[in-house]
């Protein structure tokens, strides 16, 4: 190779800010240059346009924030029943369930399974609007340690009342 190409494969940045080590003289037609930005715009339709919808109900959607607060919060605590336990779940209950739940005397975990086989994780699942102020969800327990691992399904009801969702009752 002479002095003079090695001079012509010089690193080039041509047109279409495309880096190359070819000859200065070669370059692409300017009909196939397409600019950065709309490269990132048909990137952004791409993705944007291949979503899949939200086919929840709004009442699901608005409630479905009150399960997933309220079981995170009784998982992460003791979730065997007690008066003082079901004090520090009062705000997430409506006041008829709470005060349905004040005589009660057990140490089941009347949230999930209504026993003593308490489970190690939660998930929500599939939620049914009954009306637009109330909604019933599939809440998914798990147990999985060395010996077990099994699912088990209950229903918690939701309703509406002064504009915030609450839990009204569990179906274990």
């Amino acid at each position: 190779m002479n002095r003079r190409d090695a001079e012509t494969q010089s690193l080039v940045i041509n047109e279409c800010g495309v880096s190359s080590h070819f000859d200065v003289d070669s370059r692409l037609p300017k009909n196939l240059c397409v600019s950065a930005s709309l490269r990132f715009i048909l990137l952004v339709l791409a993705f944007t346009s291949c979503s899949v919808p939200n086919l929840e109900t709004p009442a699901c959607t608005e409630s479905r924030g009150v399960v997933k607060e309220f079981y995170s919060f009784h998982f992460g605590n003791e979730m065997k029943f007690s008066q003082e336990n079901l004090g520090l779940r009062e705000k997430f209950l409506t006041p008829e369930f709470a005060e349905s739940l004040k005589n009660l005397q057990s140490e089941n975990d009347i949230f999930t399974t209504n026993s003593t086989d308490i489970p190690k994780a939660f998930r929500t699942g599939e939620c049914e609007a009954v009306s637009p102020d109330k909604t019933l969800f599939n809440v998914l327990l798990f147990w999985r340690d060395d010996v077990r691992s099994e699912q088990r399904e209950i229903i918690v009801e939701t309703v509406k009342q002064n504009d915030k969702w609450l839990i009204s009752g569990v179906i274990n």
